[in-house]
């Protein structure tokens, strides 16, 4: 066929377009002509159909209450999402945060939430552990509540927002507003001055109740001993000893707090702050230490209850004050006690005087400080906010 056949060919779009305009002259000149279909309102090869009135889709009010168009797949008749679970039937809604198989909070996010975690006392720490806010103990009310912020100052001294920076709390501008907002105390003082100046060397400061170390000196250690190992800093009859496992810390002289003895493992802390050692130690304080009890089982019910009410010992009775079942296992029990009492070998002697002598004893907190994860044998620094709670724990 030839170019100009193609052309003119009914299939051709141009074939079509000119049969429309003599379609359209045709009916303009009379009609159509006999024998012919009139196309004019389609305007092409197939005949006019008029559209079908278009359904409107049913809205239930109670199912839709927001009035709002159906979805694509209700208008066509396909499955219907799933609704969304309210919070309090998802898997975990009613357990305790932080325990296996609980929700995890949503993270705050916004300058509100920066600001809440940045104001915080050493809020951008990433070294230690986060303990949370302090207990302060209730203060008595004496003459020194009306002591005026003017005998606090120190012409000499340096701005207490500067001292607070630099020990770490938090920056400038915000330790200033902490200042403003009555959170600070300089020797048992409330401080709402921002021209307040302190002697760093003789101050004793407090955000939020978290005593603030300004003695760069002061160490503050965690050692995880481990069992063969004996509590002191040298041996004679040259066993294993807590100096073979601190390094380079030039030979000062440190305290550790309590004892354990030679067959114990976990928790001992190091210091060189002598007075916070003694206040550890003293019985007055009742700081309280945590260990995980190892014994054989199957063990009975109201063993607890009698260590907890007291047990005659040959020098005194002893008690504890929690006992918990933390795990047991054919032949082994795991329980974890808390008790006060600093006396020598005392968790080994109340569970002998019951009858189930110790297999394994570890002490995994002291205080507010905790062992964690960290591995046997090795030796962490506290954080300042572990520090400023330890201090606290014992009124410093």
């Amino acid at each position: 066929m030839t170019q100009a056949g193609r052309q003119g060919s009914p299939r051709n779009s141009s074939g079509r377009t000119s049969a429309g305009q003599q379609s359209a002259r045709t009916q303009g000149a009379g009609g159509a002509g006999r024998g012919q279909r009139d196309f004019s309102k389609g305007g092409g090869d197939r005949p006019f159909k008029r559209p079908k009135p278009r359904e409107e889709a049913f809205v239930d009010p109670d199912l839709n209450p927001g009035g709002g168009a159906p979805d694509q797949a209700d208008r066509k008749g396909g499955a219907k999402p799933a609704a969304r679970k309210p919070a309090a039937r998802k898997p975990g809604a009613g357990k305790v945060p932080g325990t296996p198989g609980a929700l995890k909070p949503k993270p705050r996010v916004g300058a509100g939430a920066a600001k809440a975690v940045g104001s915080r006392a050493f809020g951008s720490e990433r070294f230690g552990q986060s303990l949370g806010p302090v207990r302060k103990p209730a203060r008595k009310r004496g003459p020194r509540g009306a002591v005026p912020q003017s005998e606090l100052h120190d012409a000499d001294g340096v701005r207490l927002q500067k001292v607070m920076a630099s020990a770490g709390v938090a920056s400038r501008r915000v330790c200033e507003e902490m200042i403003a907002e009555g959170r600070v105390e300089v020797d048992g003082q409330v401080v709402t001055e921002l021209g307040v100046r302190v002697d760093p060397k003789t101050a004793v400061i407090h955000v939020d109740g978290l005593r603030i170390q300004l003695d760069e000196n002061m160490v503050y250690m965690v050692f995880n001993k481990p069992k063969g190992v004996v509590s002191t800093m040298e041996d004679p009859d040259g066993r294993p000893c807590i100096s073979d496992f601190v390094r380079n810390h030039h030979g000062e002289r440190l305290f550790h707090v309590g004892r354990l003895d030679v067959a114990t493992e976990g928790l001992l802390l190091l210091t060189n702050d002598g007075e916070l050692a003694n206040r550890l130690t003293h019985p007055s304080y009742e700081v309280p230490k945590t260990y995980l009890v190892q014994v054989r089982g199957p063990f009975p019910q109201g063993v607890g209850a009698q260590l907890k009410a007291g047990i005659e010992l040959e020098d005194g009775i002893a008690s504890v004050d929690s006992f918990k079942l933390v795990d047991s296992t054919p032949g082994h029990v795991l329980i974890e006690v808390v008790l006060h009492s600093g006396k020598n070998r005392i968790v080994r002697r109340l569970f002998d005087a019951v009858g189930f002598p110790v297999l394994r004893l570890v002490r995994v907190k002291v205080g507010p400080i905790g062992l964690g994860d960290q591995r046997q044998g090795s030796i962490r620094n506290l954080g300042k906010q572990e520090v400023g709670h330890l201090l606290a724990s014992v009124g410093l």
